[in-house]
Order: C-alpha cells, then sequence, then structure tokens
C-alpha cells in the first residue's frame, strides 16, 4: 500500500472512530464533502493544510494522520539533516516535517523541495492560520488572492493562510524552503 492510501486509511479509521457520517466529519472541518470522499478513498492525495485542518478540529497529532506514528516527545525534538519524516505530494514535490517527534505542536515546520517544472500548475489552497516560508536556495513563484510574489533565496514572507495560496518552482534550480504552518 502506498502512502495516499495509508493515509486514506487512517482518515476513514479516524472518523469511523470518532462515529461520524462523511457529512458531519466535513461540516466539523469545513472541508467539502466532495473532496474528502477522494482524500478518504485514496483517490486524491490530501493537501497538508487540509490534514492540519482535520488534526486540528479532531484533537489528533497531524504526524498520526499522515504517517500512523504519535509524536513522543515534549521538552525537545532534534532533526537532523536528511531525516525528517517525508511526505511526497507529487514527484516534484516533497514535504519534510520538521518536527514530526515533538508533540502537542503549536505549529507545523516542514522543508519542502520543489523540482521547477515551467508547465507546472499553481494549485490554490487556504487554511486557518498563518504561514511563514523562508527560501533557502532556488526561485519561488508564490500566487496569493491574485497576486504573484517572487521570493529568491534568503527572502521570507508571512501571510495569512486563509487567502488563497499556491506556489511553485521557477528557474532551473531546485526551490528549497522552510515553511511554518501556524
Amino acid at each position: 500500500m502506498g502512502h495516499i492510501e495509508e493515509v486514506a486509511t487512517r482518515l476513514k479509521g479516524l472518523r469511523e472512530a470518532l462515529g461520524l457520517s462523511v457529512a458531519e466529519f466535513c461540516l466539523a472541518c469545513g472541508v467539502a464533502e466532495a473532496d474528502f470522499e477522494k482524500y478518504e478513498t485514496g483517490a486524491v492525495d490530501i493537501p497538508v493544510s487540509t490534514a492540519k485542518r482535520i488534526a486540528d478540529t479532531f484533537g489528533v497529532e497531524i504526524m498520526a494522520l499522515l504517517f500512523g506514528e504519535e509524536p513522543k516527545m515534549n521538552s525537545y525534538f532534534v532533526t537532523r539533516k536528511g531525516c525528517g519524516e517525508a511526505v511526497e505530494r507529487r514527484e516534484w514535490y516533497k514535504y519534510q516535517s520538521l518536527a514530526y517527534g515533538f508533540s502537542g505542536r503549536r505549529m507545523e515546520p516542514f522543508l519542502v523541495t520543489v523540482h521547477p517544472k515551467d508547465e507546472a500548475e499553481v494549485h490554490l489552497s487556504s487554511h486557518d492560520g498563518q504561514e511563514l516560508n523562508y527560501v533557502e536556495s532556488g526561485v519561488m513563484e508564490l500566487h496569493i488572492e491574485g497576486k504573484i510574489i517572487r521570493l529568491n533565496a534568503g527572502d521570507t514572507i508571512m501571510f495569512d493562510a486563509r487567502r488563497p495560496h499556491g506556489m511553485k518552482a521557477i528557474g532551473e534550480e531546485l526551490l528549497k524552503f522552510i515553511a511554518i504552518i501556524i
């Protein structure tokens, strides 16, 4: 079973453990039923922002939802270079959780790696809270509510994550950035 199917199984298990119908579950966490049904069946990979919204709504750790393991550390947790828990979004897009073993997090820090693809479509999403992106290398084209912002290595942006947003890597260089979802 692949990662998408494993997450789908955990989503369905959570919903059933809570004794909720798809409609009740979606109403509680503000996810469209049609989208959720695709996530729960494994037809589509769930966006990290949606997984966070579901985890926050139902009081579970996002890492338990995405990886099936509960974080255990509550005083500190070290993630060594290259060792973050990885979530492949697409073949050219990867998230690594930088704090997957720390329990009770109030933010979700990720190292995001995106391969440049000129024809890549920008997928917009939104979620509660705020997001901070720090570009480590490469060039990011960030779309926020119809505005296009170019960020280079060393640039940082913080924004209201309830506003539709999405990004892509531009140029030839691999894009690496830290995304912190609060």
